[in-house]
């Protein structure tokens, strides 16, 4: 299939890339510099010239493929609701291009939105349209975009590391170098899944290639890896003391952090890996912080 991979030179989106070619599909890739164009091309791929602003050329992109994957985000979490809003734009303007055919469209989003309370996971067949996190206006568009008889598919992502990014993790590592420790809140019991960034990759293109209209499916390897367990191989790594914070001192220790750093985010994958056969095999995450280069 000739796809058109938005996010293409990113984290995810270039091993995305990767991984299509590979298994022989053509991509025309989003890129909004020279640079990206270069290394789109270096995978042996197609360039295409825009953002996730430029709806029209959105449009233009999805109208000239066999399938879309949209896996850019504008990655500002001090602008995290407005960004969301941004990506729900973004993909209705996809969606829209693919009206009146059945060609696929994979959108991407977190995994909170399928967990039916707190403290549980996340599992594929749920979806909380009012939850209070942002991020659902992706599958809120996705939805919009069912309703009208697109082919939408839906990825929600856990936390995708390898040993140079972590999901949030990065930007834990990265406050615990700034503040000189690194601390968890409470017990610190609370669970986060994640997937190495290779085993997601090949997720996407199972769902592009097994995906089922409507559908979810969830890039979680491992289901729950504790975040105080986290916390501290963030504190050996960097050399910093591990730190327990009361509930009441995180906002003012972690900043916009402290709306993840207490929660479970956590999601099963036991139907994304019955229908899809993926059978996940890279590193874990405390694997990859044990070998990162912090």
């Amino acid at each position: 299939m000739r796809v058109f991979l938005t996010g293409a030179t990113g984290f995810i989106g270039s091993r995305v890339a990767s991984e299509l070619i590979s298994a022989g599909h053509q991509v025309l890739g989003l890129t909004r510099s020279d640079t990206g164009a270069q290394a789109i091309r270096a995978l042996g791929g197609e360039a295409l010239y825009g953002d996730i602003e430029d709806l029209p050329g959105l449009q233009r992109g999805a109208a000239g493929c066999d399938a879309v994957i949209h896996t850019a985000f504008d990655h500002d979490f001090t602008h995290f609701a407005e960004n969301c809003q941004k990506d729900y734009r973004a993909i209705i303007a996809l969606g829209s291009a693919m009206e009146g055919s059945d060609r696929p469209l994979i959108i991407t989003a977190g995994a909170a939105a399928g967990s039916a309370g707190p403290g549980q996971a996340s599992v594929e067949d749920h979806f909380d349209s009012e939850h209070p996190n942002p991020r659902v206006a992706s599958e809120l568009a996705g939805r919009e975009l069912s309703q009208r008889g697109v082919n939408v598919r839906v990825m929600r992502l856990t936390q995708i590391h390898d040993t140079v990014k972590q999901g949030l993790v990065s930007y834990i590592i990265a406050h615990a170098r700034r503040t000189g420790l690194s601390a968890y809140v409470g017990d610190g019991l609370n669970s986060w899944s994640a997937a190495h960034v290779t085993d997601t990759a090949r997720l996407y293109r199972l769902v592009l290639e097994k995906g089922a209209a409507g559908a979810r499916y969830h890039a979680s390897a491992e289901v729950d890896v504790s975040f105080k367990s986290i916390a501290q191989t963030v504190a050996q790594r960097l050399g910093v003391p591990l730190v327990a914070l009361a509930a009441e001192k995180a906002s003012e220790h972690f900043g916009w952090l402290a709306t993840f750093v207490d929660k479970d985010l956590k999601a099963t994958s036991v139907k994304t890996r019955a229908e899809l056969g993926w059978a996940p095999t890279g590193p874990g995450l405390l694997e990859d912080l044990q070998r990162a280069d912090v």
